[in-house]
This record gives structure tokens, C-alpha cells and sequence, in this order.
């Protein structure tokens, strides 16, 4: 049915639907929706920096002490968008053409 559950007090990574390809001058921020975060369902702050393409994993954090229920497909969070001066340098970190497979980042 395109849902997946997530236990209380635990997280589950995400992929936009979407690829970006962020201009130089531009900053993104994803952040969540407040119909899932009145839920207890929290999205951390993800900027998108300039200069960035790939597809963005999004980190999908229960607060709650009961499962929750996400629906794929679904808006989960969104995007804003900001024009500022070109930074000296753009990214080009190890995220840069990220793919629609998400894994744990290892610490």
C-alpha cells in the first residue's frame, strides 16, 4: 500500500522523489511539514547547498511512543529557496550526485 511503519523513538531515511541540481547562488532548506510534525513525525533541517545535485535523504524521526505510519509519495516536507551572493567556492563533497539509494552514513 506504499506505507511503512516507523517504531516509537526510532528513524527511518528517506529519498526525495525529486533530483536537484542547486545553482551557486542559491541555498535550500528542507524542513517538515507541520501536518506530520503535529503527529510527533520530525524532519531535522537539511540544507541543500549551492552548487549540489542528487537526490536528498531525508531523515524521518518518531518521537512518539507509538508506531507511526508514513505514506510513500506522500509531501512529507518542502523546500525553501534562497538567492544570495556566489559563495568563493561551491560544493563538492562526498554527497554531490547523490543517487536515489540511501544509506546509513557511517560514523
Amino acid at each position: 500500500d506504499g506505507a511503512f511503519l516507523i517504531p516509537p523513538h526510532y528513524y527511518a531515511l528517506g529519498v526525495s522523489m525529486e533530483r536537484f541540481c542547486m545553482p551557486t547562488d542559491v541555498l535550500g532548506l528542507c524542513v517538515g511539514k507541520s501536518t506530520y510534525a503535529r503527529c510527533g513525525v520530525l524532519i531535522p533541517m537539511t540544507p541543500l547547498e549551492p552548487g549540489w545535485r542528487g537526490h536528498l535523504t531525508i531523515e524521518i524521526s518518531n518521537s512518539n511512543p507509538l508506531p507511526v505510519k508514513v505514506y510513500a509519495g506522500e509531501g512529507i516536507a518542502q523546500v525553501l529557496f534562497f538567492r544570495g551572493e556566489r559563495p568563493m567556492a561551491a560544493y563538492n563533497g562526498k554527497y554531490q550526485d547523490q543517487q536515489e539509494l540511501v544509506k546509513p552514513a557511517e560514523v
